[in-house]
Formats: structure tokens, C-alpha cells, sequence
């Protein structure tokens, strides 16, 4: 696993509801999100990603019984990077099987950050674990 170069690192703007990946102050990409819900925010602050899963599993009783859903047409799409743990459970930058929210930038999540499919699998390759994230409005 590569180090994370120190000065690179991703901002992401609130009222934006845009992700950038910086290296010192050079922009590298800008990308539209959709973030949480007013009910349920994306948390603010300093954070490092934990982890980065191809193929993460999302896990759904909503039918009454168990379903794990994994590939771009998951609620969580192909890529997921995870970047902090509290009692609401754990937050990450992931893609979407609904790209219209972020094309809109909606505040309609539970607090995760959702990518187009095609832009987190960019950003996923660009990142590594301990790579510093900035959320700010």
C-alpha cells in the first residue's frame, strides 16, 4: 500500500456540496455530491480516511428479511471509503444507484457523502488510507 503524500488531502465544501482533492494549494479534481439530510448531516472537521472497500456489501432488512446488495447498482455503488465512526454508525464517501442527487447536489443522505459512480472510482484511486479530509461549510 502506497503512503498517503502528506500534503495531499480532500476538501469538502457543505454549501458547495463539492469534493476536491488538493496536493499543497494545486486543485486535482472537483467533483459534484450529494450529503446528508438536515435531520442527519454529514459531520464537520478534521478527519483520515480509515478505509477504502471495491465492492463494499450494503445490508438492507427493508423487505423483512436480510439482503446484501454489492456493484454500481447498490445504494452504495462500487467504491466506499469510510472516514469516521461515531454512536450514528459509520460515515464514508461512496457512489450512488442514484445519480440524480448528486446532479442536484441534494442534502438527502443519512450523513454518508454520495459520489457519481464514475467520479468516487477517480477519487478512490487517487486516495489511500490516512489520507486527510476537510469538512467544511
Amino acid at each position: 500500500m502506497r503512503k498517503p503524500a502528506r500534503q495531499s488531502r480532500i476538501v469538502l465544501d457543505l454549501s458547495e456540496r463539492q469534493t476536491t482533492r488538493m496536493r499543497g494549494e494545486q486543485q486535482l479534481g472537483a467533483w459534484p455530491v450529494a450529503i446528508g439530510d438536515p435531520k442527519t448531516r454529514t459531520p464537520k472537521g478534521e478527519f483520515a480516511m480509515l478505509n477504502n472497500k471495491v465492492n463494499p456489501t450494503y445490508v438492507t432488512h427493508k423487505s423483512g428479511q436480510r439482503l446484501e446488495l454489492r456493484g454500481p447498482s447498490s445504494p452504495i455503488g462500487d467504491r466506499y471509503m469510510a472516514f469516521h465512526r461515531n454512536g450514528r454508525g459509520e460515515f464514508g464517501i461512496h457512489g450512488t444507484a442514484w445519480p440524480q442527487w448528486v446532479q442536484i447536489r441534494a442534502a438527502t443522505s443519512l450523513g454518508c457523502v454520495r459520489m457519481l459512480n464514475r467520479h468516487i472510482r477517480q477519487l478512490f484511486d487517487a486516495v489511500d488510507v490516512g489520507t486527510r479530509l476537510e469538512i467544511r461549510s
